[in-house]
């Protein structure tokens, strides 16, 4: 028999008969036999077995970690969790800090400062127009007195006042 491109293709085929090969094109279960007893099938279906075993293998290894998995994945969700409310309770913390942190600012304690100057200047003028306008009824000594002593205290505390923001606001 001459080597045709398919018996140099399959030699395994060579050694059939013509009848043989026509039964081939004719029978599929003789067709699927012979295919099946070929090296080249029979290897891929060895290495078809162990892949799969070795998947088998590996399916099994992945559902026994699924439980710990499952696990982790639940305390990284609780930990997660966790970090993003100690986030929102540090962004509160800190709008609190730089809440309670600005009545401390160099601009606010000079702005308080003018406000209560300003107070006590009101304060000591409403106790001079008082004793101006009681002056008027009475001339008790002892009242004289506590207003003079009252009225140098006001004005002493304002002046002081005056000079401690002038200082500070041209930065001594």
């Amino acid at each position: 028999m001459a080597t045709t491109p398919l018996l140099q293709e399959f030699p395994e085929l060579s050694r059939l008969s013509r009848d043989d090969l026509q039964d081939l094109l004719d029978d599929p279960g003789y067709f699927q036999c012979i295919f099946h007893s070929l090296p080249p099938v029979e290897q891929l279906y060895q290495s078809l077995s162990e892949l799969s075993t070795a998947n088998e293998a590996i399916a099994r290894s992945n559902l026994s970690l699924q439980d710990k998995l499952y696990q982790l994945r639940s305390e990284t969700k609780d930990a997660f969790d966790e970090a993003k409310a100690l986030e929102a309770r540090w962004k509160v913390l800190d709008r609190e800090q730089k809440e309670l942190y600005q009545r401390f600012t160099p601009q606010f304690l000079l702005l308080r400062l003018r406000h209560a100057t300003t107070d006590l200047d009101n304060a000591s003028e409403t106790l001079a127009s008082s004793f101006v306008q009681s002056s008027a009824t009475s001339n008790d000594a002892s009242d004289v007195d506590e207003f003079i002593r009252q009225f140098r205290e006001m004005r002493k505390v304002y002046h002081k006042r005056v000079m401690w923001g002038d200082r500070w606001a041209s930065g001594q």
